[in-house]
């Protein structure tokens, strides 16, 4: 894992938070910070989602999805302390290059942070995602198997219920609350006698849906649902520089050895940045995501295709259609597009591991039986207890 191979190169290696879904395994840092347990401080009672919605419990996972001001101050935030840990390391010398890895838990929902980070987005101030109500009229079948998730607010419900501003502005909150905290932490590395040497990546594991699509969630091959910030800063490389090509997250471990010095992983199936944040990789670029066995989108820089298991297809244009209303993938005039995009897709499927507990959908729950022969009944939590 990248903090192991960091620390096989002679690095001390420390982390805190979500870095792991459950912060990390034993052994690999130096120095473990732990991590808070599930996605808190949470209130005694939930102020307006309960996390099933509509769902059979007995097929859907329980979702920790709910919204409002909480708790009174930032220093009852993990992501607090997580920063004030990092910030105490930042103060001392080292006889080695370190490793440091902090994962901040907003903007996981619950979207739960102090008042004044809502007070910075008035509600009358916010602006719904554009959407339409037919906007799923002509995907495939399984692309709505997948959107199956009644335990998450839909669209159409947060407009009728007028919940969809008060989603916005939670998110918005919890936005500028990580920025703060983010800020927190690059003033203590700016004072430390680290500031000179020291190469720093930040990134989201994945977007999220704020009603596109008909659901306020991540799970889907959706735009909105898998575009992510991703933004590196080291001593040899162009400042404020923007790239608007597409990369995958799978590039950061080689993109960090390259910028480090350290020789590459052969195991690492991402390629570097690095020539591309130089001017000196001047090649397309394409970005894969996969979401369950089989089901692959391809983004280039101005279409997003995507296939599905069944062999079905969407195919979006970004320049014309930025909120993919309108799918084009048995448009006689795109068929070029779609067949040069397709060649991107892997070619290599693994089946899912035994050890998966991504079960919180029935379409998952079917399609790993199918897929690896083995019954799966134990239905899953998304982050909140039952």
């Amino acid at each position: 894992m990248l903090p192991e191979y960091f620390k096989k190169h002679g690095y001390h290696t420390m982390g805190i938070g979500k870095l792991f879904h459950t912060h990390a395994p034993d052994g690999v840092f130096d120095e473990s910070g732990s991590r808070e347990k599930g996605f808190g401080p949470y209130p005694d009672e939930r102020f307006v989602w309960d996390g099933f919605g509509s769902s059979d419990r007995k097929k859907y996972g329980r979702t920790s999805t709910d919204w409002g001001a909480f708790p009174e101050a930032d220093s009852l935030m993990p992501d607090h302390q997580s920063v004030n840990w990092v910030n105490e390391r930042l103060k001392k010398t080292y006889d080695r290059p370190f490793f440091m890895g902090i994962g901040f838990l907003r903007v996981h929902v619950p979207l739960y942070v102090p008042q004044k980070w809502f007070d910075l987005h008035p509600l009358d101030s916010i602006k719904t995602r554009p959407y339409r109500a037919d906007d799923l009229n002509d995907v495939p079948p399984v692309a709505l198997q997948i959107n199956d998730l009644p335990m998450m607010p839909s669209t159409d419900w947060a407009i009728k219920s007028g919940e969809w501003p008060k989603i916005i502005q939670a998110y918005l909150a919890c936005v500028s609350y990580v920025d703060y905290e983010i800020g927190r932490l690059l003033d203590a590395l700016d004072e430390s006698e680290h500031a000179n040497n020291t190469v720093i990546v930040l990134w989201s594991d994945h977007g999220y849906r704020l009603g596109e699509k008909s659901t306020f969630a991540k799970h889907a091959l959706w735009n909105a649902a898998t575009k992510t910030p991703l933004l590196f800063a080291a001593p040899n490389l162009p400042k404020g520089k923007v790239i608007d090509e597409p990369a995958e997250l799978l590039s950061i471990y080689p993109t960090l050895l390259e910028l480090c010095g350290l020789p590459a992983y052969e195991r690492n199936e991402g390629k570097s940045l690095v020539p591309l944040m130089n001017d000196n990789d001047l090649n397309p670029h394409f970005a894969i995501t996969t979401f369950g066995m089989n089901n692959h989108a391809v983004k280039s820089k101005q279409f997003r295709y995507i296939r599905y298991e069944d062999g079905t297809e969407e195919l979006y244009d970004h320049k014309n259609d930025p909120n993919e209303f309108t799918n084009l993938a048995n448009h006689p005039d795109y068929l070029n597009i779609t067949r040069r995009l397709k060649q991107h897709l892997p070619t290599k499927n693994a089946i899912w591991d035994d050890n998966s507990s991504y079960t919180f959908q029935p379409y998952f729950v079917e399609q790993k039986t199918r897929t690896n022969g083995k019954e799966m009944t134990d239905v899953k939590v998304i982050g909140a207890p039952q």
